[in-house]
């Protein structure tokens, strides 16, 4: 909104020359959402507490999330108020990119707020059933995967690690994005457990991909870097940089012991922006680098899962795998910033990954 009201004035005036680099919109994006975040957070809360809108835990779970009973929860809608409004603002909208980018994180969160409002609210403790959930989720990446495939986006896959090595997948590539987009989705789902678990290696996660985003987005660095060049891909880093700002500003109330957790409408509509973000600039194999804990938190409940169905043995004291370490005895902050730690490094490798070739 902002761009398409001041960037025109350059006309009469220099200064507002600034508003066509994305990288002067991507900051004031993040800067954008941080500060909305700070403002509009206390309020939230206050919200969801007079609503008695308060996280449930678990019975078999540790014995020492018992306390956090009845913190508020759903502050996903936070984050995704401080993702949306300054990606209106800075953000160029007659870009197909960034209306995919929100409808996705819309569309997931409404998801998740169905089934927050069901178990929270309506004190239903099974929420909106796995199946409905996933059926809805499918949808949404069906939706983005038929869009793309459409509209003649590139259906090949680069391959880390090596220098013009793509998997041509053609219509393949359907089935592709929805793995990715739901997977993530729910990957980042079950990572949120503990405070600040989930939302630190998103800020890591968002962040690199803010680089992908204006690397892939730049016919010139792209050719240098010998990665693949996306048309218009280059504005999703404004979107990208107010996933940054926004999951900052929710880690202020979020960071233990937290003052609030994100809910399904959180998590659910992170993962899926983020598997959007890796999808659109072409290096959705990384995302599994760039994710590592939320790939290994995810794995962790299908062997569970497996090994108890098939052995009738567990693998893990407790799945997800942040909880196995609580049962053994770790704090949890420690916990939570030795994920992150794990995060950065995993992020790193993957940004090596654009000379490693």
């Amino acid at each position: 909104m902002l761009y398409h009201l001041l960037y025109p004035l350059y006309k009469y005036h220099t200064v507002f020359n600034v508003f066509q680099y994305i990288t002067f919109r991507t900051i004031y994006a993040v800067v954008t959402a941080l500060l909305l975040s700070f403002i509009i957070g206390p309020y939230i809360i206050r919200k969801l507490s007079a609503m008695q809108i308060g996280q449930v835990i678990r019975k078999d779970g540790p014995a020492n999330h018992f306390i956090k009973e009845g913190t508020p929860t759903m502050g996903g809608v936070l984050i995704l108020l401080a993702i949306i409004i300054p990606t209106l603002l800075w953000a160029n909208l007659t870009n197909s990119y960034v209306w995919l980018l929100i409808a996705v994180t819309l569309g997931l969160g409404a998801i998740g707020f169905v089934d927050d409002y069901k178990k929270v609210v309506q004190k239903n403790s099974k929420g909106l059933l796995p199946g409905h959930k996933f059926l809805w989720q499918l949808i949404i990446a069906s939706g983005v995967a038929v869009f793309l495939y459409f509209t003649g986006f590139n259906t090949s896959v680069a391959v880390p690690f090596f220098k013009n090595v793509v998997i041509p997948l053609g219509w393949l590539y359907v089935p592709f994005v929805i793995l990715v987009i739901v997977g993530a989705s729910n990957a980042v789902n079950l990572t949120d457990g503990l405070d600040g678990l989930a939302i630190g290696p998103i800020i890591i996660a968002a962040a690199t991909y803010m680089l992908f985003t204006y690397l892939t987005g730049h016919v010139k660095i792209a050719n240098y870097l010998q990665i693949m060049y996306v048309p218009k891909g280059g504005e999703l880093t404004i979107f990208a940089g107010a996933m940054v700002g926004a999951s900052l500003g929710f880690l202020w109330f979020n960071s233990y012991p937290a003052q609030v957790f994100m809910g399904d409408v959180g998590s659910l509509a992170l993962g899926g922006a983020l598997g959007t973000l890796a999808i659109i600039t072409k290096q959705e194999i990384l995302l599994v680098l760039v994710g590592g804990i939320f790939v290994v938190e995810a794995l962790s409940v299908i062997f569970q899962v497996g090994s108890f169905k098939l052995r009738g043995k567990r693998i893990f004291k407790m799945a997800p795998l942040h909880h196995h370490f609580e049962l053994n005895g770790w704090p949890e902050p420690k916990i939570i910033v030795r994920f992150w730690i794990i995060s950065i490094i995993l992020s790193l490798i993957a940004i090596s990954t654009l000379k490693l070739r």
